[in-house]
């Protein structure tokens, strides 16, 4: 008797799910590199011009460095709030704790564009006009969420003798906070900064409500699209941010799984 072949359907059906998600990512760089302005196979010859036309365009540098002011300020702030509630939420038990992890983790649930045009209305009634302030503040608001995940990882496995060990050798709670505490959960931090930039730095509907005069990135690309001519210029620049959030997120799991590591 022949053994009949069994086929692993949720394996097929894994790699069918991934194929159908990413294949058009994937065909971003691959149009970069076409020598046409049209979109479309087959291809009419590779070049590298659209690439070195990025350079030339002042409007698109100024929207990269807007970007990257409000995403370094982004994890810079959410890195800091997270670590804290991180270590509140891991270490104390306290009335309305679950209630308050809630609250922190709602912007992963309530539509983006209620947020924005919440945080629009917010900000207008309060004297503040859309800048990049604002979308520091409402990137904060939505990167917070995955820096107290990430932190909570860093912290869940800690070990608190080594905190009381630090105290009875006479050392302060500052002290011990930055001399025993930081070095350990470090990798998380520095995991934490990289993903709540890039959440920051890819962010649009945020950014195109609260951003004014001073577009980011994202919002500077989606106003080059609706132009035909401009479109092989945006794919090159899809490109390498593509690669870029690719590589930032790689090296932010190689950091969180350090952190975990440490903590065991």
């Amino acid at each position: 008797m022949t053994k009949a072949i069994r086929i692993p359907w949720l394996l097929v059906y894994a790699i069918a799910y991934l194929v159908f998600l990413y294949l058009p990512v994937l065909l971003l760089p691959l149009f970069s590199f076409n020598d046409g302005t049209i979109v479309a196979f087959p291809l009419k010859g590779f070049t590298l011009k659209w690439y070195a036309q990025l350079g030339q365009q002042d409007t698109l540098l100024q929207a990269m460095v807007n970007s990257l002011i409000v995403g370094s300020v982004t994890a810079l702030m959410a890195t800091s709030l997270g670590l804290f509630a991180a270590r509140a939420y891991v270490r104390y038990r306290f009335k309305g704790r679950e209630f308050s992890e809630g609250l922190v983790m709602l912007p992963l649930v309530v539509p983006g564009i209620i947020v924005a045009s919440s945080m629009l209305v917010l900000f207008i009634s309060v004297g503040l006009k859309p800048s990049l302030t604002t979308v520091i503040l409402g990137h904060v608001f939505v990167a917070l969420p995955f820096s107290v995940s990430i932190m909570k990882s860093a912290f869940d496995d800690f070990d608190q003798s080594l905190e009381e060990a630090a105290f009875d050798l006479g050392e302060s709670v500052v002290g011990t906070f930055r001399r025993v505490t930081l070095p350990i959960v470090a990798p998380g931090i520095i995991a934490s900064m990289l993903v709540t930039f890039t959440v920051s730095f890819d962010e649009f509907v945020l950014a195109f409500f609260l951003s004014g005069n001073s577009p980011t990135l994202p919002v500077y690309i989606w106003s080059q699209i609706r132009f035909p001519a401009k479109l092989p210029n945006t794919l090159a620049l899809g490109s390498m941010l593509l690669l870029s959030s690719v590589l930032l997120l790689l090296i932010a799991e190689y950091f969180r799984r350090r952190s975990t590591q440490s903590s065991d």
